[in-house]
């Protein structure tokens, strides 16, 4: 039987040849909680009776939601996540060693993995060929107890990218263009599995950003398929031993297939308060800016610095408008001060605050003040997401949030 990336991945951890439809219980890599979730998922490991941790070195504890902490029930949970990780030899990420979704794909997932997170965007790793996707914690609790945990085999939709994109163009503004075109609900329980000559072009950075969405459309996992682009990321990270070229079937079977021209997009911008009220940025007027958020699990690698130092370099930012960045990761962070990079931020008016997840779960960071407007790199405008329902979150790719910075309204990179 052909198939999807999904189900080829699901039947070689659960020991038989599934299809979409089927329950199985299969095999898990890696378990991931954050300091968000962990303390539930730890509670519910104890009260269902578990006494031990499957595979310890694979399940990953992180403490990047509010790092470091801004008030003290959050420092208790932290410090109750530590205690956890140190009685089970669970790893510890603690504060500073970036978002579990970044430090994950850098560490741990190899293409063929599962790997379930208690954090919706777990669904990143998708891009190295993985498996990957968010749970409850309760559920988590399970797979950390017992090294597996039950699917039901998703339906695959089939995204195929062709044609270049265009200068400042991302793939951000593919991701968002895509939410947009098929809603967030477009894709629920279901594999999104992304191909074409775009995506094949495009480097672990780029593809990262596409999978780390999936799940404002509903998708259960996002999945590419591995190739000499992910041997090269994880070549980056001396784990070139990891690499398996894991691909779908050519005649595999899909619940549709969705067609983009890569050459047609603009810029796109996701207005408040549903990722998929998009349009492109030429259609967006008038929008004063107050904050701009540069980094999280969705545009906080090295290559996304590169893009926004490359256009501000040698310029101020608006006087009204704040700018935030937040690397993704401690390497990431490192890069970015070996290259120059941060320099670059800093002399344009940008604050750097520490690798992790920062303003976008609204938590520290960059709270926003009432009526205030800010353009992000995060993957997420819902009411209230950034810590304020009464202001307004508009999603776009480091380039646009970046000319907004230097406009002081939302604006097309393209013209800078």
């Amino acid at each position: 039987m052909a198939q999807t990336l999904a189900e080829k991945i699901l039947s070689s951890h659960s020991g038989r040849e599934v299809a979409a439809g089927d329950i199985v219980v299969a095999d898990v890599d890696i378990c991931l909680v954050q300091d968000g979730t962990g303390p539930l998922a730890v509670r519910s490991w104890r009260e269902l009776g578990f006494g031990k941790v499957a595979h310890p070195d694979k399940t990953v504890i992180f403490l990047d939601h509010a790092c470091p902490s801004p008030r003290k029930e959050l420092s208790n949970d932290h410090k109750f996540l530590r205690e956890f990780a140190e009685q089970t030899g669970c790893v510890l990420k603690d504060i500073g060693e970036g978002v579990c979704h970044q430090v994950i794909c850098e560490e741990f997932v190899r293409p063929g993995d599962i790997l379930v997170g208690a954090d919706s965007h777990t669904c990143t790793g998708g891009a190295l060929g993985a498996f990957t996707t968010g749970m409850g914690s309760t559920d988590i609790a399970v797979a950390i107890a017992l090294g597996k945990t039950w699917f039901k085999v998703p339906q695959t939709i089939k995204v195929a990218v062709n044609g270049k994109l265009s200068k400042h163009v991302y793939s951000k503004d593919v991701m968002l263009y895509l939410i947009g075109k098929i809603g967030v609900e477009g894709a629920n329980y279901k594999a999104l599995e992304f191909c074409g000559k775009t995506i094949e072009e495009m480097d672990e950075s780029s593809r990262m950003a596409l999978s780390n969405m999936a799940i404002e459309a509903g998708a259960k996992a996002g999945i590419i398929a591995s190739d000499e682009k992910t041997k090269e990321f994880l070549k980056k990270y001396g784990r070139e031993k990891d690499f398996t070229a894991v691909t779908p079937d050519v005649y595999a079977e899909y619940e549709k297939i969705i067609d983009i021209d890569a050459s047609r997009l603009s810029p796109q911008v996701a207005l408040p308060h549903a990722v998929d009220n998009v349009k492109p940025v030429e259609e967006v007027k008038n929008v004063k800016v107050h904050q701009v958020v540069i980094g999280t699990c969705t545009n906080g690698r090295i290559e996304d610095f590169r893009v926004v130092a490359e256009l501000c370099k040698g310029k101020k930012k608006a006087k009204h408008t704040r700018v935030i960045v937040c690397p993704a990761s401690k390497s990431v962070f490192q890069e970015t001060l070996k290259e120059g990079l941060i320099d670059i931020l800093v002399e344009f008016g940008a604050a750097v605050i520490a690798p992790g997840c920062g303003p976008c779960v609204g938590v520290h960071g960059g709270i926003l003040a009432d009526n205030e407007n800010c353009v992000s790199t995060q993957n997420r405008n819902f009411l209230g997401r950034m810590g304020n329902p009464n202001s307004f979150i508009y999603l776009s790719s480091p380039a646009t949030a970046i000319a907004s910075a230097i406009a002081g309204e939302i604006a097309d990179p393209r013209k800078i």
